[in-house]
């Protein structure tokens, strides 16, 4: 059970299938997102970016994604928009976290990292005891396609 931020984001990669040794700029993106009062589409691209340094917001034509049976939307410049207004929910606190992230996870903003950003934004709004609370990987799936 996770109990401190290194083993959260390590038993979020192991959700991905990411089973090496954690990158120090892992941690520290997340920490840093994590200590953020206010959170941004840039602030998302930065902890993207230590997750999947090659991965690009899917805010033009031609950045689709399919994840399993899930076809996320088109990428236009309408995913940046989704995913601003996203944002504010979630500092807003007008969805749940876990409502948050399954929206960031059907949305799927960015041609890769959306699992392991996704579950950081769950944890930026649930704050410390976020960290108490282990993402078991059959629930994890189960409820993400059941929210599809």
């Amino acid at each position: 059970m996770p109990g401190n931020l290194e083993d959260f984001v390590r038993e979020s990669n192991a959700i991905e299938g990411i089973t090496r040794d954690l990158l120090e700029g892992e941690i520290v993106a997340t920490r840093e997102f994590l200590a953020k009062g206010i959170l941004s589409v840039a602030s998302m691209e930065l902890l993207v970016f230590a997750y999947a340094p090659h991965a690009v917001l899917r805010n033009k034509r031609g950045l689709d994604v399919r994840v399993g049976r899930h076809v996320a939307i088109s990428g236009s410049p309408w995913v940046e928009v989704k995913l601003r207004c996203l944002l504010e929910d979630a500092m807003n606190r007008w969805m749940s976290p876990w409502q948050v992230h399954c929206e960031y996870e059907k949305l799927h903003p960015f041609t890769d990292g959306n699992g392991r950003s996704g579950r950081a934004l769950w944890l930026w709004m649930m704050g410390d005891k976020g960290l108490q609370l282990p993402f078991l990987h059959r629930f994890y799936y189960q409820t993400l396609e059941n929210f599809r």
